[in-house]
C-alpha cells in the first residue's frame, strides 16, 4: 500500500509527466488548453493506485478506477473532437466523465469541469482571470450538487481554497497563480486529514477516518498540481 502520509505535497507532482522545458505561460491558446487537460487526464490516470488506498481508507476504494476510467474518456473524447474555444475543451471532459464513470464521483467531477467550462463561454485564451472564473464556477456547481461545505471532509475542502486563491490572484501571471492556487488545494487536501467525515460512506466511520486525506480532495490536488506544471514546464 503506498504511503499516504506524503499526499500532502502529494507529491502529486509525481504524476506530470514532463517531455520538455519551455518558457512559463502566461495565458493558454485553445491548442495549448487540450495539451493542458490531457496532462491533468494523464496524471490522474497514473495515479489511480494512490486514489485507490485513499478512498479504500475511507469509502469501498473504487475512487482511483472511476477516475481513471473518467478521463481515459476524456483523452478519447478530446481526440475525436474539435473544441472551438477553451470553453468546450473542459465543458466536452465533463461530459465525458458523466458518461463514463457514473455514480457520485462522475457527477461531482464532471459538473467540476462543465460548470467551470461553462464560465469560461467567448473566451479565447486560459488566462489567470479565466483560472479564476473556472474555478469559481466549479466550486459553487460540485457543491450545489453534492451539497457539501468546507469541513465536511470532501473534494470542496481542496477545491474551496483553490479557488479563494484563484480570486485573489486574477490579476496575477497565469504561471504564478497556478502554482499558488496549487499550494492552496494542497493545503486543503492535507487539512482533510484533521476532519471528520459527515458526507458519503466515509461518515459511518465517525472519528475514524481522522488522519487520512479525502479521496476526492486528493484528485483535485493532483488536477491544479498538473495544471501548474503543465503551465511552468
Amino acid at each position: 500500500m503506498m504511503n499516504l502520509s506524503n499526499i500532502g505535497t502529494c507529491h502529486v507532482n509525481q504524476f506530470v509527466t514532463q517531455s520538455f522545458k519551455q518558457m512559463p505561460r502566461e495565458s493558454l491558446n485553445l491548442s495549448e488548453t487540450i495539451e493542458m487537460m490531457k496532462r491533468i487526464a494523464s496524471s490522474i490516470i497514473e495515479a489511480e493506485p494512490l486514489l485507490t488506498d485513499a478512498d479504500r481508507n475511507l469509502g469501498d476504494g473504487d475512487h482511483g478506477l472511476g477516475m481513471q476510467r473518467g478521463m481515459n474518456a476524456v483523452i478519447e473524447k478530446l481526440e475525436a473532437s474539435e473544441p472551438n474555444d477553451v470553453s468546450e475543451v473542459f465543458k466536452l471532459s465533463g461530459m465525458a466523465m458523466m458518461s463514463s464513470m457514473g455514480g457520485a464521483s462522475g457527477a461531482l467531477f464532471g459538473t467540476l469541469f462543465r460548470n467551470g467550462g461553462k464560465a469560461l463561454d467567448g473566451r479565447v485564451n486560459f488566462d489567470s482571470e479565466g483560472l479564476n472564473l473556472f474555478l469559481n464556477a466549479a466550486n459553487d456547481g460540485v457543491k450545489a450538487r453534492g451539497g457539501a461545505a468546507p469541513g465536511d471532509k470532501t473534494m470542496i475542502d481542496a477545491l474551496e481554497p483553490a479557488s479563494n486563491r484563484a480570486e485573489e490572484l486574477s490579476k496575477s501571471p497565469l504561471c504564478e497563480a497556478i502554482k499558488m492556487v496549487a499550494l492552496s488545494a494542497n493545503e486543503g487536501k492535507d487539512n482533510s486529514k484533521d476532519m471528520v467525515a459527515t458526507m458519503g460512506r466515509a461518515k459511518t466511520l465517525g472519528e475514524k477516518s481522522l488522519g487520512h486525506p479525502d479521496a476526492g480532495a486528493c484528485s483535485v490536488a493532483i488536477i491544479i498540481q498538473a495544471m501548474s506544471d503543465f503551465i511552468n514546464t
